[in-house]
């Protein structure tokens, strides 16, 4: 009786552990919008919630030129601008924290985000 509580125990733990490795295999893009659909200086969604190695795919879509730069970490920032609809690009967030961003062409009239890292 002990070996079979065992192997259960056993195949129980290798269920476990792979499990929980293909869940954080896993990880998502949620995208950002550069410009409103209905033309607004906003990135949109403003705020974004997402796990330690998802990624944010940005992607410009009205009102350009666009940009996305964090303060306090230039690693992420993306100083180029965007000029043409559609064109984007993707960072990862490997570390949990909040990461502010404002679009340097507009900053001055609101067009700022966030990315939370859980």
């Amino acid at each position: 009786m002990s070996r079979l509580r065992s192997l259960i125990s056993a195949c129980f733990a290798l269920i476990l552990v792979f499990g929980l490795g293909i869940a954080s295999a896993h990880a998502a893009t949620v995208e950002v919008k550069l410009g409103s659909d209905s033309g607004m200086l906003a990135f949109e969604p403003s705020t974004v919630t997402i796990k330690a190695g998802d990624t944010v795919k940005f992607v410009n879509n009205k009102m350009a030129p666009h940009n996305a730069v964090f303060e306090g970490h230039d690693e992420l920032s993306h100083t180029d601008l965007a000029f043409a609809p559609g064109e984007s690009w993707e960072e990862t967030f490997t570390t949990a924290g909040t990461y502010d961003y404002y679009c340097e062409p507009h900053r001055g009239a609101g067009m700022v985000g966030k990315v939370i890292v859980e």
